[in-house]
C-alpha cells in the first residue's frame, strides 16, 4: 500500500527521488536526542487542546453575574472571562480534561525546550555550522515564555491578575520607554482598559503560536539540511551519520514516543490537579494573595524581584525602579550570554572549522564550568521564588531566606564553577567513566582458605589473601 501511494505521488508531482531520500534519512541513537521530539509533540497537544478551549473561552473583561453549578460563586459579578473559564472547567464535557491538558502541555513543552537546550549547549551542538539552529531554538524558549504567562494570565482570576501587576510594574522600569510602553499595552493605567485581554488574546492564539510553528518549521529543514550532530563512536565520523533510517524504524519509534507523550499529558490533565481558578476567585485590585505560585518557568524572575536590594540610582534624569534590575536585566543578560556564546566561544577558541561530531561535557571543561555557573545564577533566584511556601512549610523566616540566598546568588557561581571545572579536566584527562559498567573484582577460594584474584588478561600474578586463622570460617556465622 505505502509503495503503491508514493508512486502515485511520485507520477503525479516528480517528488520521488526526494521523497525516498527523506525516508532513508539517517537519525542518530541517544536518549537526549528525544528531548526536542517530546517539545515538538507537546506543542501539537497544545495547538489541539488550545483549539477547543477557544470554542468556550471569552475573552472579554465586561462584567456578568455568575449563575453556574459552583456554589461559591452564585451571585458574584465576575468577567466574562473568568465566568467563561469556570464555565469550561466544570460545565462542559472533557472543558476540565482539556484545560488542565493543555496547562500540563505548556509546562512540558518549555522544560524539554530547555533540556534540549542545555544538551546542546553542554555538548557543543550549537557550533559551526549550526550557530543559526541554535538561536532559533533559544528564540523559541524566550517566545514559549511568553505564551505561557499570556495563557495563564487570560482567564482574569487572582493569580493571573497579581501576576499582570507584576508585569506592570517590570514594564514601567524601564528607562525612557517603560511608561509609554505600559500604557499602550494596558490601554491606561493598571488594571488598564478592556482592551488589555483581546490584545493578550490574540497574542496568546494566534502571534506567538504563529511565529513558533514557523521556526519549528525552520528549524526542522535546517536539521535535514545539515543533518544531526552525533557522538563519536565506532564507524562515526564528522562527514557521516549512523543511526537508524526514518522509515519504517525510527518513524515508528517516533510514533510510539507521540503517542506516550499524548498519554502522560492527558493523564496529568486528567488526574493533577492545575490552576484551579474557581478557588483563587476573580482578580480584585486591593486582594493581594492566594497562597499559590506561578508557573515554574517564571520561578526565576519572581525570584529575581525578590532579592534585588533597595536600589532605584538616577541616570541622565531618568530614576531607574528597582523592578528593572530583576525583571530586565537579569533576564537580558542570561539570555544575552546564551545568544553570544556561539560566537564568543569561537572567537576565544580560534575554532572555525564545521563540527558534526558532539562532545561529551568533559571535553570542554571551560565551557562545561561557565554553563553550570551560569545555571547556578539562574537557580538561585529560583529558589527565592518560591520562599513564601519555604516559610510555610518549613518556618525559615522570609528575611533570613533572602539575606542568605543573596549571599549565595554570586558567591555559588564561582565555586560551582571551580568544582565543574576540576572535575571535567580530570574526568578527561583519566577517562574515568563513573557509575558506568561493573567495578567489582572476581576472586577466588585457594585449597589454604584463602582468596586469589585470577590473573588479567595480561598473565600477572594473582594476588592472594592469607588464609582465615585456624578455627574461623569465612562463611555467615
Amino acid at each position: 500500500m505505502i509503495r503503491k501511494g508514493t508512486s502515485a505521488l511520485d507520477e503525479r508531482t516528480g517528488v520521488g527521488p526526494m521523497l525516498v531520500k527523506a525516508l532513508r534519512y539517517p537519525f542518530p541513537e541517544n536518549w537526549t536526542f528525544l528531548l526536542g521530539e517530546i517539545a515538538l509533540y507537546s506543542f501539537i497537544i497544545l495547538v489541539l487542546t488550545g483549539i477547543y478551549l477557544t470554542f468556550f473561552f471569552q475573552p472579554s473583561l465586561h462584567t456578568t453575574v455568575y449563575h453556574g453549578s459552583y456554589s461559591p460563586l452564585q451571585g458574584a459579578t465576575v468577567t466574562d472571562a473568568y465566568g467563561s473559564t469556570v464555565h469550561l472547567s466544570l460545565d462542559v464535557r472533557a472543558g476540565l480534561l482539556v484545560r488542565q491538558t493543555h496547562h500540563w502541555a505548556a509546562l512540558v513543552f518549555i522544560a524539554a525546550i530547555t533540556l534540549h537546550l542545555m544538551r546542546i549547549f553542554f555538548t557543543g551542538a550549537f557550533r559551526k555550522p549550526r550557530e543559526l539552529n541554535y538561536v532559533i531554538g533559544l528564540t523559541m524558549l524566550t517566545l514559549a515564555i511568553l505564551e505561557g504567562f499570556f495563557g495563564y494570565s487570560l482567564p482574569d482570576d487572582l493569580l493571573s491578575g497579581m501576576g499582570l501587576a507584576i508585569a506592570y510594574s517590570v514594564a514601567m522600569s524601564i528607562p525612557v520607554i517603560g511608561e509609554d510602553l505600559a500604557r499602550w499595552f494596558w490601554g491606561g493605567q493598571f488594571p488598564g482598559s478592556h482592551t488589555v485581554e483581546s490584545r493578550m488574546y490574540v497574542i496568546h492564539v494566534l502571534l506567538i503560536p504563529g511565529i513558533l510553528g514557523l521556526l519549528i518549521a525552520v528549524h526542522l529543514a535546517l536539521i535535514m539540511v545539515l543533518h544531526h550532530t552525533q557522538f563519536a563512536g565506532p564507524g562515526r565520523r564528522e562527514r557521516n551519520v549512523v543511526g537508524l533510517v526514518a522509515w519504517p524504524s525510527y518513524a515508528l519509534r517516533s510514533i510510539g514516543l507521540f503517542f506516550a507523550v499524548t498519554a502522560v499529558l492527558f493523564a496529568l490533565g486528567g488526574l493533577v490537579q492545575i490552576n484551579p481558578i474557581w478557588q483563587y476567585g476573580p482578580y480584585e485590585p486591593w486582594v493581594g494573595t492566594n497562597g499559590v505560585q506561578p508557573d515554574w518557568y517564571m520561578g526565576w524572575l519572581i525570584g529575581a524581584l525578590r532579592l534585588m536590594p533597595n536600589f532605584e540610582p538616577t541616570i541622565g534624569g531618568y530614576t531607574i525602579p528597582n523592578p528593572f534590575w530583576g525583571g530586565v536585566l537579569f533576564p537580558m543578560v542570561t539570555f544575552g550570554i546564551l545568544y553570544v556564546w556561539p560566537w564568543a566561544e569561537r572567537w576565544v577558541s580560534g575554532d572555525r572549522r564545521e563540527h558534526h561530531l558532539l562532545q561529551r561535557p568533559r571535553d570542554n571543561p571551560w565551557r562545561t564550568a561557565i554553563g553550570a555557573a551560569l545555571f547556578t545564577w539562574v537557580v538561585v533566584p529560583f529558589v527565592a521564588g518560591s520562599s513564601d511556601r519555604i516559610f510555610v512549610t518549613f518556618d525559615i523566616p522570609y528575611p533570613r531566606q533572602v539575606d542568605v540566598l543573596r549571599a549565595a546568588w554570586w558567591l555559588l557561581p564561582p565555586v560551582v564553577f571551580v568544582l565543574t571545572f576540576t572535575v571535567c579536566r580530570h574526568l578527561r584527562d583519566t577517562e574515568v567513566r563513573p557509575l558506568r559498567g561493573w567495578t567489582g573484582r572476581v576472586v577466588a577460594r585457594t585449597p589454604q582458605g584463602g582468596f586469589a584474584e585470577p590473573a588479567g588478561a595480561d598473565g600477572g600474578t594473582p594476588t592472594v589473601s592469607p588464609p582465615l586463622p585456624e578455627g574461623r570460617s569465612g562463611g555467615t556465622p
